[in-house]
This record gives C-alpha cells, sequence and structure tokens, in this order.
C-alpha cells in the first residue's frame, strides 16, 4: 500500500500456478512439468484504476536461475539488495496495459520456513516481512512508495490434497513489527494456526492469537474469519471471486489497532469445474 492510502498492488509470480486450470487438466496425465505453466499475477487497486493480469505462459516463454525470472515480457530480477520487477502485462477479459517498474528493498531479510500441512508438502515463509515499494507505471500512470511485504509458497502436490480452506492476514504494528496470521482447514477438516511475529531484527516468535471473529460472506457467499480482540470492519474490498477474496481490515491484534491485509481461499470453490472452466477468461494463456 502506498503511503497515502491512494494505491495498493498485489503481485503473485508462478512456478506451477496453483490457480491455473491448465495446470490441473494436465496433471490428469503423468509428467506435467511446472516450468510449462507460469504467470506473473499483477493487481492494482486505486480509486481511478482497478486492473487485474495474469497471463500464463508456457516454457518457451519462460527462464529462471537463481536471480532472475523472466515470464514473458516481464522479468523478476534479484540485484543483492532489492528485489527489481518489470511489467509487461495485458488485463484481461477486458485488455487493458500494465506497464512500468517495480522496486521492493527489504528492511530486514528472513531465512524462515514452516510446513503447512502435517505431511511437510506445502509450505510457507516470509522473505522479507517489512520492506518498502517504489512504483514507476507508465499504463495506467502512478507513481508512488509504500509499506510492502514479500512472502514465498511452495508445494509438492496439489493444494487440494491438503487443504480445505484458510485465511491468511499481515499486520503492521506500530514497532515495526510484522503479526501474520494463518488460519487453516484441512481436506479432513481439522485445524491448525500460525500466529507468529517477525522483529526488524531479524527474530521470529509465537504469540496467541486471540478469538475468531467470524466475517459476513462476500457477494460470492465466500465464508471468511480474522483473528481479532475485538470487533472487525471491512475497510475495502479489494477482491472478490468465486474461491477467492482480498480485503483490508481494522481489527484489534496484541493490544493496537492495526490494518490488515487478508485473503480467503475456498479450495472446493477453486476445484469446481465450473469454476475451472470460467477462469481463461481471467488467466489467458500463451504456448
Amino acid at each position: 500500500m502506498s503511503d497515502d492510502g491512494k494505491f495498493g498492488l498485489s503481485m503473485i509470480a508462478f512456478v506451477g500456478s496453483v490457480f491455473s486450470p491448465y495446470y490441473a487438466w494436465a496433471r490428469r496425465k503423468e509428467g506435467a512439468d511446472p516450468d510449462n505453466f507460469c504467470a506473473l499475477n499483477v493487481a492494482l487497486y486505486s480509486r481511478h484504476h482497478k486492473r487485474w493480469s495474469m497471463t500464463e505462459r508456457g516454457r518457451k516463454h519462460t527462464a529462471r536461475d537463481a536471480s532472475r525470472f523472466v515470464v514473458g515480457p516481464s522479468q523478476l530480477e534479484w540485484n543483492g539488495t532489492s528485489l527489481n520487477i518489470s511489467v509487461k502485462e495485458v488485463s484481461a477479459p477486458i485488455p487493458h496495459r500494465i506497464t512500468g517498474q517495480i522496486r521492493i528493498e527489504p528492511l530486514q531479510l528472513f531465512n524462515f520456513s514452516t510446513p503447512l500441512d502435517a505431511n511437510k508438502k506445502h509450505r510457507w515463509g516470509p522473505l522479507a516481512p517489512s520492506a518498502r515499494i517504489e512504483v514507476d507505471l507508465t499504463e495506467p500512470g502512478q507513481k508512488w512508495s509504500g509499506m510492502a511485504y514479500l512472502d514465498s509458497n511452495e508445494g509438492d502436490e496439489p493444494i487440494e490434497n491438503a487443504f480445505h480452506e484458510w485465511d491468511w492476514s499481515r499486520s503492521l504494528m506500530r514497532n515495526g513489527n510484522t503479526a501474520v496470521l494463518y488460519d487453516m482447514t484441512y481436506k479432513d477438516h481439522s485445524s491448525s494456526l500460525l500466529s507468529l511475529l517477525f522483529r526488524p531484527e531479524g527474530t521470529v516468535e509465537a504469540f496467541e492469537a486471540p478469538s475468531r471473529k467470524v466475517l459476513p460472506r462476500t457477494a460470492w457467499r465466500l465464508n471468511r474469519g480474522v483473528r481479532s480482540s475485538s470487533s472487525v470492519v471491512i475497510h475495502e474490498q479489494l477482491e472478490d471471486t468465486p474461491f477467492y477474496q482480498r480485503a483490508i481490515l481494522r481489527s484489534e491484534l496484541l493490544g493496537e489497532q492495526v490494518s490488515s491485509f487478508h485473503e480467503s481461499l475456498s479450495i472446493p470453490r477453486l476445484v469446481s469445474p465450473v469454476v475451472r472452466a470460467m477462469l481463461p477468461w481471467r488467466m489467458p494463456r500463451r504456448f
């Protein structure tokens, strides 16, 4: 989010895109190559421009090594101190260009990863729980800076093999700490919770999360909830889809009022044949 609160951005770089219907259909056969299903998802939020792109690209349009990931005309590159992203994407289903440069500079790097499931086939860890971001887009015209967050997920199996749904949130505290909550329900309907505090000096500690507050369902009737010590206000609904929602919440955590980036995912909705048949309209593919 920008320092003045007027702009927001979310980006996800995929290798073996977890949301890809094409990858799901290919996995029905043996030997589906994750490098053949890559994408750079870009979502822009502002009063005047709300754009969303996720063009999937096959292996011949991608390349990656330890410091660089090329996805079609876009690329991400780590130079040792910052992540520099060159974006050249087109939104769908209504085509609008998203073009420009983005720089993310971590305030502290973390070498932290934790399993999300009992079989340890799904893992998550923040690379930079707190960072500065500089955005310079020519299309649409935007130039701003603000606070950012950078993390990584990886899995050794399809997401639907382990999970039923989850809620995730990240809150920046007054003292510079970043609080992350991962509330997960598994395929067998058991559940678990990660509540972790990432400190600016590079340490990680668990904290006792407050009770779960059930939030109103989205327009697509998606269930969602968040941990808070007081009532929760949905400050801004950023995304509302049949299987996924993203919002900015106002709540209370660790004794202070916080603004949280919050996301919910329903796996049964994601793997629904109807939803997967709809996704190519928003997620075109370039072979």
